[in-house]
């Protein structure tokens, strides 16, 4: 090969490389952490689906907050700081209320496929977590559910792609602002943040939001998604119940936002479940109110141990708590109208 020719093959090259680079560094999402890998399965039939995070193999120490006083989950005792479970396979977040607890069985197959039947010849279980909200009534079919098939295909469709966020999976029947009646509730949906700090710590989150209550963005104090007023226009709810404003009563578990948060660094079980605590101040700080009696607010964290640096569990959970508010806001901003409910996309954005 000549000199010139060289020359311009050595120029593409570094081109390539560097779109490569600027593709990469456009993953502000989970999957942006190294061994994770996010899958959507939606249901046609009508707006509700599941989302699955797919860890890869070693032990990733894995931790719980539960704030919420309705919670619908599957295998959490086994991430108690008590618990001799040491790994988590994968986590599911799937509407269909408690029918959608069937979707972890279709992980548990996907996986057991993938893993050369180790699991099936008895000498290994998978350890996959799952939590629930409630979604039923919205678009008019509440017999169709997630169940393990959609489970299954969410694991198939797994990805290390930047998270695809608002009206899908988990997110798909997703609603907010209820707090004034279903009527005048908007589209919640899934979303999804990282944070990536110089040195390699690394920390994101994804969010299922179907709270009872408004979602604020913590930046500028607006609300992005929430009940409405009688002419459609926010009403604010943090205004409602400083003036005794009349409400919507919720029935006990209608609504919730469950979530994950994830880290590179190596941290024991019982930081784990620290950091998950902490992180649950990220629902604090975007939805209003947060963690009533009518939610099943859900917090799992995940720490893969990929990185080699020392970790402050304090500063893991203060970032963790962060970028769960900027997932949460997301998921409405991403958000599309569907059986009828608005979403934030619809309107003018605050």
């Amino acid at each position: 090969m000549k000199r010139p020719a060289i020359r311009k093959f050595l120029i593409a090259l570094i081109a390539v490389a560097a779109a490569c680079s600027h593709e990469a560094g456009t993953n502000d999402t989970l999957t942006s952490i190294g061994g994770v890998r996010v899958g959507h399965h939606t249901l046609a039939e009508r707006p509700t689906g599941c989302t699955v995070v797919l860890f890869g193999g070693g032990a990733n120490a894995a931790g719980l907050a539960q704030r919420g006083s309705a919670p619908g989950t599957r295998d959490t005792d086994l991430l108690r700081p008590t618990s001799a479970a040491d790994r988590i396979d994968a986590v599911v977040l799937s509407g269909g209320s408690a029918f959608g607890l069937d979707t972890a069985n279709g992980v548990m197959r996907w996986i057991d496929e993938h893993n050369g039947g180790l699991f099936s010849r008895g000498t290994d279980v998978p350890t996959v977590a799952a939590a629930v909200l409630i979604d039923l009534w919205v678009g008019g079919k509440p017999q169709i559910r997630p169940d393990a098939d959609c489970g299954y295909r969410a694991a198939a469709a797994a990805t290390t792609a930047p998270v695809a966020q608002g009206t899908v999976g988990a997110g798909a029947g997703a609603t907010v602002g209820k707090m004034t009646g279903l009527d005048r509730a908007m589209k919640g949906g899934i979303g999804s943040a990282a944070v990536a700090r110089a040195g390699g710590l690394r920390v994101g989150a994804i969010a299922a939001v179907n709270a009872l209550g408004d979602v604020v963005d913590p930046q500028s104090g607006a609300v992005v998604a929430g009940a409405r007023a009688e002419d459609g226009s926010p009403a604010d709810v943090r205004k409602l119940l400083r003036t005794g404003a009349p409400l919507r009563r919720s029935s006990v578990g209608e609504n919730t936002t469950i979530a994950v948060v994830v880290t590179n660094a190596r941290l024991s079980k019982a930081d784990a479940n620290r950091v998950a605590l902490m992180a649950d101040d990220g629902i604090s700080r975007s939805v209003v109110p947060a963690h009533t009696s009518a939610d099943g607010d859900t917090v799992f964290a995940v720490a893969t141990g990929a990185w080699n640096g020392v970790a402050d569990v304090s500063v893991v959970g203060a970032l963790a708590a962060d970028v769960l508010a900027e997932a949460i806001v997301r998921a409405v901003r991403k958000a599309t109208g569907a059986a009828g409910v608005p979403a934030a996309s619809d309107r003018p954005r605050q």
